[in-house]
């Protein structure tokens, strides 16, 4: 089963730096706008105790991960949803993943441009979200107009679909993501097939100073991704970056210099597999 995660976010945010250390796929990283055009994908073992233990146990020829997919996809701006900076071609790529992992910048760095003017994790979250609900109700209209003309061929469950589409517009009409609807089982499969943007659910990657790099999600940030159905976690995609090049031994100092007990990115990785609220089967010994 492959899971896929699009990171997102504003340009120059650090989504490719981070992809980079989750992926070690060298996607290039710039100090300007849509850097990347094309998405990157890379494959991310799910770090899991549980399954060293069992390796431990077990003594297994090989050890295979969970895994997730994750895809670099460009920096998003204002406007995204009626075509700007490419809109609807990066749209359509987070339209494609299960689940999306939206990069704010949290860091000050005057050697890297901020196409809002200055940091403001917050109003970034909102700026994005905007766009992919604008996006979603351009989607959902365009489908209740069609419904609407063809509910008399079957009208019961045309009548049906037309009450969850008003619903649905409605609740994204008053800026919140399908994702904080209550929707029964059949009612998410319906909508299934509208891939809808804000359906997906979201991680908030809070792309942090060095310094912050230890500290918990700030309270306000946390609670604006929880308002949007989604939870946050706090990295430095630069410290995560630099990790990669050190030993384990000089890695696991480094770690603990910076009061942080592993790597950042085994957050991000379990993080993301967790969002689509899956259970792990494991298995041991001869096949």
């Amino acid at each position: 089963m492959t899971l896929s995660v699009g990171i997102v976010g504003l340009p120059n945010a650090g989504k490719s730096t981070l992809f980079n250390a989750l992926t070690r796929a060298g996607a290039a990283v710039g100090n300007y706008a849509f850097t990347t055009i094309e998405p990157n994908t890379g494959v991310v073992g799910v770090p899991d105790e549980r399954l060293d233990r069992l390796a431990a146990l077990f003594q297994p020829p090989r050890v295979i991960p969970a895994s997730v997919t994750f895809t670099d996809i460009a920096g998003l701006v204002r406007g995204a949803s009626r075509g700007e900076g490419l809109g609807n071609r990066f749209l359509g790529h987070i339209r494609e993943s299960d689940a999306t992992a939206l990069v704010v910048r949290a860091f000050a760095d005057p050697d890297v441009s901020h196409v809002e003017g200055g940091v403001d994790p917050i109003r970034d979250i909102d700026v994005i979200e905007l766009e992919l609900q604008l996006a979603d109700i351009e989607t959902v209209t365009r489908r209740l107009e069609r419904t609407e003309k063809t509910s008399r061929v079957s009208k019961e469950k045309g009548e049906a679909t037309i009450d969850l589409l008003r619903a649905v517009l409605a609740h994204l009409d008053a800026a919140n993501p399908v994702r904080t609807m209550t929707l029964s089982d059949e009612e998410r499969v319906m909508l299934r097939e509208l891939w809808l943007l804000t359906a997906k659910p979201l991680l908030v990657v809070v792309n942090a100073d060095d310094s912050q790099a230890s500290e918990r999600v700030p309270e306000a940030i946390a609670a604006r991704a929880r308002e949007s159905g989604g939870e946050a976690i706090t990295v430095s995609a630069r410290i995560e970056s630099e990790l990669l090049d050190l030993d384990p031994e000089e890695r696991a100092a480094f770690l603990d210099d910076l009061g942080l007990s592993e790597p950042g990115l085994h957050r991000v990785a379990r993080s993301a597999y967790h969002l689509l609220d899956l259970l792990t089967f494991f298995t041991a010994g001869e096949k």
